[in-house]
């Protein structure tokens, strides 16, 4: 399910600015908060809060009428963003390389997909060499299973071969990329499988976890 995309584009830059500072992850567990049914009131929201896509009742927050049936999708994505974020170590306002291939795996690994792709674009647009190519082929796999979650199959298969054939033989930070390329290839092989009975058929426990160094 796709959230609407105001709603999607500030959730994503809550949770890559989350990775950061301290204020971010005030707002997510205060969204958290809401999620778990208590009530929020308006006059006690951390700074940032998404206020927008709320409307006020007797002096507590609702999600406004356009957006409560994506109540749900909202709020498990903040449930899974808010169990990575929330004791990781704080990286700075400009993580190096390495550091933002540790973030992206454990983005990735919890099906946030579209935050994969935001928070390794900027690495990718100022890279050189082969690692800009293999930087490409990251973001393309994950927006190839942001394309699966949403049903898109065409789409998904075509950025997964895509981004897979650009991670063959590479390294990247010291990863080696390229046992992640030719796990894709199971994923591709299912995806073909799966026919009009969509994405929704899918074994998301199958995806294979993205490369990553081992923090100890």
């Amino acid at each position: 399910m796709t959230l609407p995309l105001p709603v999607r584009n500030r959730l994503a830059e809550l949770i890559l600015e989350a990775f950061r500072e301290d204020a971010a992850r005030a707002v997510l567990e205060t969204l958290g908060r809401y999620c778990q049914g208590h009530a929020l009131m308006s006059t006690d929201l951390p700074f940032g809060f998404p206020a927008e896509f709320f409307d006020e009742r007797d002096g507590t927050l609702a999600l406004k009428g356009a957006y409560r049936s994506d109540r749900d999708e909202l709020c498990e994505r903040t449930r899974r963003a808010w169990a990575v974020v929330k004791n990781w170590p704080h990286s700075g306002r400009e993580p190096s390389l390495s550091q933002a291939l540790d973030q992206a795996a454990a983005l990735f690994d919890a099906r946030l997909d579209f935050e994969v792709h935001e928070f390794l674009e900027p690495f990718w647009m100022s890279a050189q060499g082969p690692g800009k190519e293999a930087l490409q082929g990251l973001i393309q796999v994950a927006v190839g299973y942001h394309h699966l979650a949403n049903n898109n199959l065409t789409g998904a298969r075509l950025l997964l071969e895509e981004g897979s054939a650009k991670l063959v033989g590479r390294r990247l930070e010291g990863l080696d990329l390229d046992a992640f390329a030719l796990a894709l290839r199971q994923t591709l092989e299912r995806i073909s499988q799966l026919g009009a009975e969509g994405a929704g058929k899918f074994d998301w426990s199958q995806v294979p976890k993205f490369p990553r160094r081992d923090l100890g």
